[in-house]
């Protein structure tokens, strides 16, 4: 029996403006192409499952409209994909079950809408994929394969975590390979589509698993540079030292997202240094507290601290980590004067890195949900726009025309050569490849 594991793994925006714009600002799609080219980390953890008389190959495939044939002679596919590329995932799913081919969804998006993905699948799999997987293998090698494989109110113990199958990947196709430490994360943001969808406890993955999984990817790439696959690596400082403790002796360089409370710890920004630790991503959501305000589900933890948003940025970045902020346009406490609140933020603060992206309620979020209540959505199905750059409703604070606008010239200004070299001006490259932060002169700090 084959199984191919298939990742649909090519997202675009849908606005053509926003396209063209990628065309000529490396910075802004600098981002997409590092995501692009992340594998699907759930795929290889469900191989590390699979029975070894199961053969299994991984694919990719980011444009389905560039495929004329399907790739593979499989007896069974496991596809996974994003919001944004769904119905290109269900029009594939279509040819493989006409091919005579057995396919099984998941996934985040299938767990949101689980009556959508049943018409398009054999089977799916609800919540998360690994305590399900044994059951969904032995199913199928019987000639059984149920149409639902669910089991509500289990999560999945990660000291059972399986090794990834990283050497079913083509070494020359990834320049970043992914690793999960932990999953879930206790801020419960109201726009967030990541594990705590799936998974809404948080749980840490045993650091000898991790090394374990790194020391694998060295294996096959001598010199890794590890991305993290946490919703907030370092939510659990305790668990966050041991991991980073163990990560300085393994010689890797590696990249992770985590809240602003990182700066909070001095033992634990030196440890990072001296870890390998290149860059964290942070989401800040906006540079102020009218706009964080009730943002979050649980707590109104950011909108307490964006008055030290500035301190902490400076903090981290005189450790020699780049900070990558992220802001999301289109709150509902936001005006039109967001976009130059963020760009003044973005200089002010010295940022090495930036990201932007317009609010997007995913399927399953308690923003999706409450937008639907207020009947702000666009459509009630609008997938393909789930891009994080493509607008999905009807804004509170601003005209869709000014929100649209405003955002482009953000981009614009935000990913300029002159913009992203300001930014960066403010660190020197050591030998040794770390950073080093220059405050802005006479800057105030809050």
């Amino acid at each position: 029996m084959k199984l191919g594991l298939i990742a649909m793994s090519g997202v675009r925006a849908q606005n053509p403006e926003l396209n063209r714009l990628g065309l000529t600002l490396p910075g802004f799609v600098e981002r997409n192409r590092v995501i692009a080219s992340l594998p699907s980390l759930s795929l290889l953890t469900l191989a590390g499952m699979t029975p070894t008389d199961i053969e299994v190959e991984y694919l990719e495939i980011p444009d389905l409209t560039q495929l004329k044939d399907l790739p593979g002679a499989f007896d069974v596919v496991a596809i996974a994909s994003y919001s944004a590329q769904i119905k290109d995932a269900y029009r594939l799913a279509a040819r493989y079950r006409h091919a005579g081919s057995k396919v099984i969804l998941g996934g985040l998006h299938v767990s949101a809408r689980p009556q959508e993905a049943a018409q398009y699948a054999d089977a799916i799999v609800l919540g998360e994929a690994e305590p399900l997987w044994p059951q969904v293998m032995a199913d199928l090698k019987a000639g059984n394969l149920q149409p639902l494989y669910h089991a509500p109110g289990k999560q999945f113990d990660l000291r059972a975590a399986p090794l990834p199958r990283f050497e079913l990947l083509d070494p020359a196709r990834y320049n970043r390979i992914t690793v999960q430490t932990q999953r879930g994360c206790p801020l419960s943001c109201e726009f967030c589509a990541s594990s705590i969808r799936i998974a809404p406890k948080f749980a840490a993955k045993p650091v000898e698993k991790v090394i374990a999984e790194i020391r694998q990817i060295k294996s096959i790439w001598p010199k890794p540079f590890i991305e993290f696959a946490d919703d907030n690596s370092f939510a659990n400082k305790a668990h966050g030292k041991r991991l980073v403790k163990a990560l300085a002796k393994e010689e890797v360089r590696w990249f992770t997202e985590t809240d602003i409370s990182v700066a909070d710890d001095d033992e634990l920004l030196a440890m990072l240094a001296e870890s390998g630790c290149a860059q964290l991503l942070i989401g800040l959501e906006a540079p102020d507290r009218t706009s964080l305000d009730g943002l979050e589900t649980k707590t109104n933890w950011k909108a307490a601290r964006a008055d030290r948003y500035l301190e902490a940025i400076e903090k981290i970045q005189r450790h020699g980590i780049t900070v990558n902020g992220c802001f999301i346009l289109g709150l509902d406490r936001q005006g039109s004067e967001a976009f130059d609140g963020v760009r003044d933020f973005v200089r002010q603060s010295g940022l090495y890195e930036v990201q932007v992206t317009l609010q997007t309620p995913f399927p399953g979020t308690p923003l999706y949900e409450r937008l639907a209540r207020e009947g702000r959505l666009f459509a009630d199905d609008d997938w393909d726009r789930c891009t994080l750059f493509d607008l999905m409703f009807e804004p509170a604070g601003m005209s869709v025309q000014e929100l649209e606008t405003g955002f482009r010239g953000l981009v614009e200004d935000l990913y300029s050569e002159e913009f992203t070299r300001c930014r960066r001006g403010r660190f020197r490259r050591s030998g040794l490849g770390k950073a080093e932060f220059e405050p802005e002169s006479g800057r105030q700090s809050n």
